[in-house]
């Protein structure tokens, strides 16, 4: 029971923040505002209820714990609802009372937030009150619970979402819920147990934690900073090294999650046989972070043979374990050993509380301060290093001396074995034609992501690398390299429209798209991102020529999605080329929802273009992005870029025309493009009829399915490198490619 009622919260967490990216958009802020509405209103149920026991001396705690358990349940079954009445509201405030945005925002995820995240911080102090009616361990319940919320990890990233959608797994977690909660109330004694402060029950004599109350405060603040501000730090580490996907945090999250929940299972067994051990565990915990981090560093560095056979989520689960199992483990000693000294509803719940509170004080206070200022590492070395001067204090005397001595060794070791992230290399693959980057323009850490412009040797050419990825590049030899097709996504739709006026740009990259689109001397040309740095960035590369300069050029940071959602605007050019499908939050700008919402915001001859990455997807998960995108856009065309291989889908608002035939573009704006209009159009891969045969071999993406972000195919698509001669091989096209004829400029 104790176990299910984990994983149903840890499920919880995943649903709120999918449910709450689609309808506020997905931004470091709104995740950040999600974790604090989360785990502030588990401090404050968590307090709520300790005053509400100490003040009863006659209680049944399962039935208690049933009730609250019942209550999550059936606020669940109200949450697609409870968020779709957000969503209608964000759009409402964002055009009426923008000035209040912020707040407003903040007070309508505590409104869909509020009960179920009382009514979980509640059930704490009732766990140690069922313990102790039942002769058990505390910390025996805390760790398991903390297990189940591993194995809950795992469950709704592998099974509940990809196999039942968002609303179906709502349905599922909140029956758990209430399940739970029926059995608690059906296990309850029939007759009444009697509580009082101190002593909960005199047949229990708890072992003291070996700390003043005052110290044990202390304690549990400080593991709960150190825990959330390395799951910041490490995490974005690692996911540098093994791609920001859904599947990938979730078997990292559950590796943390299970050495917490040992740590937790352990430390009763640890109390009774070395009651004076918890000082030096600490101490140790915090070298053992010091020495962990340069590993993490170099995740990225290991050759994965296990890619080749679709196991890089196992060797990741594997690897991630073995380096942050121990210190974790040790760092998660902290706060079950303490609670399971404790005697008094009241106290449970003030240590609680202290400890999620500054859990919200690491995590926020690691992404939005310490990774900006002091890089994702130094924040690692931070956290080891506060946990392990507080281990020292709790130590005795006599060991004090060997513990300084293993944590200044501990800092040496890290210091000279940074692999110098940000300034001496960038973490990823980022090798072009073998050869490794030899020198790092200009990079930025922050909560949204970590940006990076790099350059190759004999400035061969510069990439963008977001997180361990190269988002976008930039190559000497601009009509034959890879790079082309960025600039093609501004050119196509633009090329194609009788009369293109006003343009949208989701995602600024280089920012050779929107150049290409302001080329073609449009009135208006909006460029939304969801990351400042991005564009930040953007000097670095001479291909965009400048393109944030020109007043014609609006940008704004936020969501592409949200952007849309709130504006009013419409546009004749709507082009996007977010990161690929498979990364965590991206399926939102692939998905059937995203496309309508795009019509909606074109004009009557509106144009879309969309980037399908062949070499990054399997062949399935292409099918499915073009069937999705002919929902709504039938009327559209493959376009193959001749030189890089990339494939841009094309559609239009209008039914009425044959679409592909015409490119009015060409005769309007007569400049140098890199393809003539006969290369473009030899180009063209598929038109309407073909796509719809092809389509048949994939499914409709949408908000709730998640394909793209949680789908079957997810081991064999996000690691294995698909040429784009598999897709085509599995459509049954044997053409040569298009010719790369330059184009001439017109007198």
């Amino acid at each position: 029971m104790i176990l299910a009622s984990g994983a149903a919260a840890l499920s919880w967490e995943v649903l709120w923040q999918l449910h709450s990216s689609l309808a506020l958009g997905v931004s470091a802020l709104g995740t950040a505002l999600t974790l604090a509405s989360t785990i502030g209103g588990m401090s404050v149920g968590s307090l709520l209820m300790g005053r509400y026991l100490k003040a009863k001396t006659t209680l049944e705690p399962l039935w208690i714990y049933g009730l609250l358990e019942i209550t999550i349940g059936l606020a669940g079954l109200g949450l697609p609802l409870a968020f779709q009445q957000v969503s209608i509201l964000d759009q409402w405030i964002y055009r009426n009372i923008f000035h209040a945005y912020s707040f407003l925002h903040i007070l309508s995820i505590v409104a869909v937030l509020g009960v179920p995240t009382l009514c979980m911080g509640a059930t704490f102090p009732v766990f140690g009150l069922i313990a102790r009616q039942h002769s058990s361990s505390v910390a025996t319940l805390y760790g398991l619970n903390t297990l189940g919320a591993a194995g809950g990890t795992l469950i709704i990233a592998f099974s509940l979402i990809p196999m039942f959608g968002l609303l179906h797994a709502s349905w599922i977690a909140a029956s758990i819920n209430i399940l739970i909660g029926v059995c608690a109330i059906a296990l309850q004694k029939k007759s009444s147990s009697v509580f009082t402060e101190p002593d909960v029950n005199n047949s229990i004599k708890s072992l003291p934690s070996g700390l003043s109350p005052a110290t044990e405060i202390l304690l549990v603040a400080v593991t709960g900073f150190a825990t959330f501000a390395l799951e910041i730090a490490w995490f974005r580490m690692l996911t540098a090294a093994f791609r920001s996907t859904t599947d990938v945090f979730a078997v990292m999250l559950a590796c943390m999650l299970l050495a917490l929940g040992l740590a937790g299972r352990i430390t009763p067994y640890l109390r009774k046989h070395n009651p004076t051990i918890l000082g030096s565990m600490v101490a140790i915990s915090g070298s053992l972070i010091l020495l962990a981090t340069p590993l993490i560093e170099r995740f990225d560095l290991i050759d994965s043979y296990f890619a080749q056979v679709y196991l890089v989520l196992f060797q990741l689960f594997f690897m991630t374990l073995i380096v942050i199992g121990p210190p974790i483990f040790l760092l998660g000693i902290g706060l079950p050993w303490v609670m399971d000294s404790q005697q008094s509803p009241r106290r449970w719940s003030l240590l609680y509380t202290t400890n999620t509170l500054f859990s919200i004080v690491g995590a926020i206070g690691a992404a939005w301060v310490l990774l900006p200022t002091i890089g994702a590492v130094r924040t690692a070395w931070l956290a080891g290093g506060i946990i392990g001067i507080t281990g020292f204090f709790l130590t005795a005397r006599k060991w004090r001396f060997y513990l300084v001595a293993i944590l200044m060794c501990s800092i040496a070791v890290a210091a000279v074995f940074q692999s110098g992230i940000g300034t001496l290399r960038v973490q990823g693959f980022v090798r072009f034609k073998g050869v490794m980057p030899d020198k790092i323009l200009e990079s930025y850490e922050g909560p949204e992501a970590t940006v990076t412009a790099i350059e190759w040797p004999n400035n061969h050419g510069r990439a963008l690398v977001i997180d361990g990825f190269v988002a976008a590049s930039q190559f000497d030899q601009l009509h034959t390299s890879a790079d082309t097709y960025m600039a093609w996504m501004g050119h196509l739709p633009m090329l194609l429209h009788p009369n293109p006026q006003q343009a949208l740009v989701i995602c600024f990259g280089t920012g050779q798209t929107v150049n290409a689109v302001r080329k073609e001397n449009p009135v208006s040309v909006d460029l939304v991102d969801i990351n400042p740095r991005v564009l930040k960035l953007g000097h670095n590369f001479d291909r965009n020529e400048n393109v944030l300069a020109d007043p014609r050029v609006h940008p704004t940071i936020m969501d592409g999605r949200a952007y849309m959602r709130r504006v009013q605007k419409t546009y004749d050019v709507i082009t996007l080329e977010p990161m690929p499908p498979s990364f965590a939050g991206v399926n939102a700008l692939y998905s059937k929802e995203f496309y309508e919402l795009a019509y909606q915001h074109l004009t009557s001859d509106g144009i879309v273009a969309q980037w399908i990455p062949f070499h990054l997807e399997s062949p399935h998960y292409t099918a499915s992005i073009i069937r999705t995108f002919r929902q709504v856009f039938p009327n559209s065309f493959l376009w193959i870029d001749p030189a890089s291989t990339t494939g841009i889908l094309l559609g239009t608002k209008n039914s009425n025309i044959a679409f592909g035939k015409s490119w009015p573009g060409f005769a309007r704006n007569p400049i140098l493009r890199g393809y003539s209009e006969d290369a473009v159009l030899g180009a063209i891969l598929m038109d309407k009829d073909q796509l719809k045969l092809f389509d048949q071999k994939g499914e409709v993406v949408t908000d709730d399915n998640q394909l793209l972000a949680y789908g079957e195919a997810v081991l064999a698509s996000h690691f294995s490198r698909y040429l784009l001669k598999d897709t085509l091989e599995y459509i049954g096209f044997k053409s040569p490619m298009p010719s790369t004829t330059e184009e001439k400029p017109r007198n």
